[in-house]
């Protein structure tokens, strides 16, 4: 079971070596759970530095398809690999609706990521309209298929449900819902497949209880040592 925390465009250095410095006294609480934090790109650095030598790995949240070039304000998988990062995110719906990120794209970055020996977390999930509307089969289709057809079933590959509706708005999926999504998405590419939406210490467990679910990307409940913490004990017990 992997839990990794995202925490998008939060915490500088300072905080992000306090968080750190905190989460390391834990590492051997989390025994049997894999555990990550995904800070942005300016805290990665004192990330790895702090928890080297724990089991605890530092991803990035997002990596170029290219190895360099004329791409202002990405970042190389090489570049990511040279400061001792474990993996990256791709295709966060935040990605994709505020950056306007297309399958393809998502496609490419995994694939890159993987070429170079970095693991990764592909996200996919539907929109509140999209489910409304019954289309929540066809997007997730659509999402997973040109990942599959990208990497096929990597040993490095993880994706990430997260119910677009479910992001940053206090909604949660039920258990039930959570789990149909993951079964359908695992009938068309096998790999682990983590939830993401609203996780907090108070909705993990039954969560992270279902068949289908192999664990969490954590979004704001991993800004919190404590809280963070917390969801990744539960999954020592689920």
């Amino acid at each position: 079971m992997l839990i990794a925390g995202n925490w998008k465009m939060y915490k500088g250095p300072a905080e992000t070596a306090e968080f750190c410095v905190e989460l390391r006294r834990r590492d051997a609480d989390f025994e049997g759970v894999d555990v990550a934090v995904c800070p942005p790109y300016a805290s990665l650095a004192v990330a790895v530095q702090v928890l080297a030598g724990t089991d605890i790995a530092v991803a990035a949240q997002n990596v170029h398809w290219e190895p360099e070039g004329p791409f202002t304000g990405e970042v190389s998988a090489p570049m990511l690999r040279e400061l001792g990062v474990y993996g990256a995110i791709v295709g966060h719906s935040e990605r994709r609706q505020l950056f306007g990120e297309t399958d393809e794209a998502v496609a490419k970055r995994a694939r890159a990521a993987l070429d170079a020996g970095l693991s990764v977390i592909a996200c996919v999930g539907e929109s509140e309209e999209e489910r409304e509307a019954g289309q929540m089969e066809l997007v997730l289709r659509l999402q997973v298929e040109a990942i599959r057809d990208a990497v096929g079933e990597h040993e490095r590959l993880v994706l990430a449900y997260e119910p677009v509706w479910a992001i940053g708005t206090g909604k949660t999926a039920t258990p039930e819902m959570a789990q149909e999504a993951h079964a359908f998405i695992k009938g068309l590419l096998d790999v682990p497949v983590l939830y993401g939406g609203s996780v907090k210490p108070d909705n993990a467990a039954e969560l992270l209880g279902q068949a289908d679910v192999d664990g969490a990307l954590v979004g704001g409940a991993s800004l919190d040592v404590e809280s963070f913490a917390a969801i990744c004990l539960t999954a020592t017990r689920s």
